[in-house]
């Protein structure tokens, strides 16, 4: 995955994935350094996507 999709202003990423699906909660979101693979794991599952579908939401953020 490419990282420079989780660099920049995460908390402002955050906030948008949030408002697109209400149903995430700050733990699903909780990005701390070498954890993104389980995030992005936690992430698909909740939200039932695959993860290209999960990388197209969060480069379209």
């Amino acid at each position: 995955m490419n990282t420079a999709i989780l660099n920049g202003d995460w908390e402002e990423q955050k906030g948008k994935l949030k408002q697109k699906f209400a149903k995430l909660t700050d733990n699903d979101l909780l990005f701390m350094g070498g954890k993104k693979e389980e995030m992005m794991g936690k992430l698909q599952i909740k939200l039932g996507k695959t993860k290209e579908e999960l990388i197209k939401i969060l480069e379209n953020l």
